[in-house]
């Protein structure tokens, strides 16, 4: 019925570990390689400007803790539930995290907003100055190269889970997702991981060639911007993921970019005060 679309039923798991019982999914494969090539490429940049292993391991910690914190606490806090949901006869229908707050932690459950992870990569790193007394907006702008790299492949991780799946569409590159419904959506998660692997390629070739004449914070904002802009136009055809969203203007991943694209705005702004000094 559909020849002319891409049918698209993977396994989440790859294999099972015999004896456990323990699944290993790609998901989990694609964050913890996204992980493994952003220390490789922040790795490269740091020795190219003199930081050192040590310090490069101290902020991996920092940044992975802020970015797993964060994403899972922006899920549990920005879609919810936060308190027990009831039916109209008093039967509980699902449960909020603010009422049972232990249930923030079963992070195997699923549910990571990336919204949230950027929040805990921006406090993670802020720490991580603090305590390393480095220069903030410069890290800022080096992370932001390997911030598409990550998010690219997570978004692979999610087409892999057949999830935040897109909008029915009659275009011949649509996907039907089998295991949802069997409609033909646009492939969303595909959309993003591909913008994403060309702005991690803009903003490497920004760091290698540009860093010298571009003002601190100039990267940051633009990451910013171009990141949170693709995210807003995205959602436009992508499905809601919580049913409250329905009854808003903009869903939860648009209202919450807006902040991000205009801090962006200041940002690369800003960054014109902190032009390298050129000497005659």
């Amino acid at each position: 019925m559909f020849l002319n679309f891409i049918t698209w039923d993977p396994s989440a798991e790859i294999f099972t570990i015999p004896g456990i019982d323990w699944p290993v999914r790609w998901y989990g494969l694609l964050w913890a390689l996204a992980l493994l090539a952003s220390h490789f490429v922040m790795n490269r940049i740091y020795k190219v400007e003199g930081r050192t292993n040590k310090q490069l391991d101290t902020l991996t910690l920092y940044v992975i803790l802020g970015t797993i914190i964060g994403a899972r606490l922006g899920h549990c806090l920005f879609y919810g539930p936060l308190w027990d949901v009831f039916d109209a006869q008093g039967n509980l229908m699902d449960e909020g995290y603010l009422s049972h707050p232990l249930n923030m932690l079963k992070v195997y459950e699923g549910g990571l907003a990336s919204h949230g992870g950027a929040i805990g990569i921006i406090i993670g790193t802020l720490l991580y100055c603090r305590k390393e007394k480095e220069d903030v907006l410069w890290l800022f702008d080096r992370l932001m190269v390997v911030v598409p790299l990550a998010s690219m492949l997570i978004r692979f991780g999610n087409l892999m889970n057949s999830e935040i799946i897109g909008t029915k569409t009659n275009m011949a590159f649509g996907f039907i997702f089998v295991q949802i419904d069997g409609i033909p959506r646009h492939p969303a998660q595909l959309y993003e991981a591909i913008f994403y692997l060309f702005l991690f390629i803009i903003m490497y070739w920004l760091w290698k060639h540009k860093r010298d004449v571009l003002g601190k914070g100039f990267m940051l904002g633009l990451l910013l911007v171009s990141l949170f802009t693709l995210r807003f136009f995205v959602e436009f055809v992508k499905e809601n993921q919580v049913a409250f969203e329905n009854n808003l203007s903009l869903n939860m991943g648009q209202i919450l970019s807006i902040p991000f694209v205009l801090f962006g705005f200041y940002m690369m702004w800003r960054s014109k005060k902190h032009l390298p000094t050129v000497s005659p």
